[in-house]
């Protein structure tokens, strides 16, 4: 049951109030309506949203988001990565916290949120700007949990595409002769052909080895934090197992040998961690340009281009979308597709070929 009456103030004279029961069973006011009739609307429109289950406490609507954020970021701490939390906490202290800190999360629009992606979208990366709309989109979640509000203004909304980056991919004959002029050849063949990320090479252990079936068991990733390499988990679809081929046999038997299983299988000249090196002077890039003197056409190329470069090389040898995806750890095939699909072969004509035998075979 609910009630619409009036009462009296010294300043303003009669106003009005809506009594009413609010869903969790406990009694709700609002108060200061100058005419009944809008009391009135204020309470049916309490009592419809009650029937349809969205109805929204106006006190708790007043939340702001900066009372709310540092709670989401605590509870999802344990979800993610000491890299990509600390990529979030980023993401939430620079750009969400700044700009929506102040406001109440009711008090939110679409087109708010689409005016302020596309004003940050002007300055910042794609990555960037997709982290702060999924972190915004994020809170507003567990508000609408909360019945704080009844719709995501962050959810959805487009931002600028990422552009498709210039990937250089080698052939067989590249590979090998970058690899014979770098300091750890063995581990350039390794990334060019297992398409591991260099965090998640360097972090391979010799348990993660299993020799017999050719295969390296990811489960860890060395990041960098704050000018600190840490060692995490990687994200549940990129716990993966990746084979490699047998002309790799006798690099992994020298990388493990004399080691014990938690030892990692590539490691610096002093045993420690292995770093790719300056982008400019480490020994990586020195090799490459060791390669760009002896062959003007030879492309510049990262320690993260050998592992676009497993996936042409696996593509040209006839995996699919499915195997290259699960090699990569993608989250889905699409992914893959989106960023290599020139790369696979257009299969219309064989299709149309297909097609065309079936027919003439039934119609016979």
């Amino acid at each position: 049951m609910g009630t619409v009456k009036s009462y009296k103030t010294k300043t303003l004279g009669v106003r009005y109030e809506d009594g009413y029961t609010k869903p969790d069973g406990t009694r709700g006011h609002e108060r200061g309506f100058k005419l009944k009739r809008d009391a009135e609307a204020r309470f049916a429109t309490v009592e419809v949203s009650k029937l349809k289950g969205d109805y929204v406490d106006r006190a708790d609507a007043r939340a702001t988001i900066g009372e709310l954020g540092p709670d989401w970021l605590s509870r999802h701490r344990a979800k993610l990565t000491e890299a990509s939390f600390h990529s979030v906490e980023s993401a939430w202290r620079t750009h969400v916290e700044p700009k929506w800190g102040g406001y109440a999360v009711g008090r939110v629009t679409r087109r708010d949120v689409q005016g302020w992606l596309t004003e940050l979208g002007e300055k910042r990366s794609h990555t960037t700007v997709a982290r702060a709309r999924d972190l915004l989109a994020g809170i507003f979640d567990d508000a609408i949990e909360d019945n704080r509000v009844t719709k995501n203004p962050a959810r959805g909304l487009a931002i600028k595409k990422k552009p498709i980056p210039d990937e250089v991919f080698l052939t067989h004959a590249q590979v090998e002769d970058l690899a014979v002029t770098s300091r750890y050849p063995d581990l350039v063949r390794f990334l060019a052909y297992t398409g591991l990320r260099w965090g998640e090479a360097t972090a391979v252990k010799v348990r993660n080895i299993d020799r017999v079936r050719r295969r390296v068991n990811i489960r860890e990733a060395v990041a960098e934090v704050n000018g600190r390499h840490v060692l995490g988990g990687v994200k549940s679809h990129e716990r993966r197992s990746v084979g490699y081929p047998d002309f790799l046999d006798e690099a992994v038997a020298k990388a493990t040998a004399d080691k014990r299983p938690d030892d990692r299988l590539w490691v610096g000249d002093d045993g420690g961690l292995l770093r790719p090196g300056h982008a400019h002077q480490g020994w990586f890039a020195g090799a490459v340009k060791r390669r760009l003197a002896e062959d003007p056409e030879f492309r510049r190329v990262t320690p993260h281009d050998l592992r676009h470069t497993a996936a042409s090389l696996a593509i040209s040898a006839g995996a699919n979308v499915k195997v290259v995806q699960r090699m990569l750890g993608h989250k889905s095939a699409k992914v893959t597709l989106d960023t290599y699909a020139a790369l696979f072969p257009d299969d219309l004509d064989n299709v149309t070929e297909a097609l065309s035998r079936h027919r003439a075979e039934q119609l016979q």
